[in-house]
Formats: C-alpha cells, structure tokens, sequence
C-alpha cells in the first residue's frame, strides 16, 4: 500500500501564494510520477499539475505560469508552488501518485483564495 500525506494549504489573499506539499511513503518503489488535482464545489476534479520520474510536467492551462511542481523523487515527494493565487483556485486540492497498477490519493488539503 501506498500513503500519500499533503501539509500546507490555508487561506490566502488574491495575488498571495501559498505552497503544498505531498509526501509519498509505503510500498512506492514503483511510482512513476504523482501529481496534485483539484475539486471546487459543484465542478469536476480536474488535473492541476503533473510530474514523471524522468522530470517532465504538465500542467492545467488556467494555471501555467502561475504553478509549478517540483520533486527530485517522485517515489517520495513533490511540492506544488502556487503564485497569483485567484479566488477561482479556490478547491480542496489532492496529492495523487501512480504506479503500473493503480492511481493512490491523498485526503486531500483545502486552498481559499479570498480578501
């Protein structure tokens, strides 16, 4: 089994920043890449940022330039650096990692964007 722990979220004003961090622990030796989505009340959960064990990221259009994620090990950790923070960001946002198998979650961490 694979543990995910997210720390780090909280209220923040507009054009604050606020940082989240995921730590992966358990049977992670095959964990290929993890990745932070995001679920705000009454929409869908959506794909926020991604990273591969070989570095290469993707990350959701209304955030690029804004986001970015980071890890030197994604079997272990990874930290989504949030900048220019907007109210529309405003979501629980869950750590999630894969392996071949399966897709494992975090409990996820709520971010308020709000004045």
């Amino acid at each position: 089994q694979v543990q995910l722990v997210e720390s780090g979220g909280g209220l923040v004003q507009p054009g604050g920043s606020l940082r989240v961090v995921c730590i992966v622990s358990g049977n992670n030796f095959r964990i290929h890449a993890t990745g932070w989505y995001r679920q705000a009340p009454g929409k869908q959960r959506e794909l926020v940022a991604s990273i591969d064990n070989r570095g290469g990221t993707q990350y959701l259009d209304s955030v690029k330039g804004r986001f970015s994620i980071s890890s030197e090990n994604v079997k272990t950790w990874n930290y989504l650096q949030m900048d220019s923070l907007e109210p529309e960001d405003t979501a629980i946002y869950t750590c999630s990692a894969e392996d071949p198998g399966e897709q494992y979650w975090g409990q996820g961490i709520q971010v308020t964007v709000s004045s």
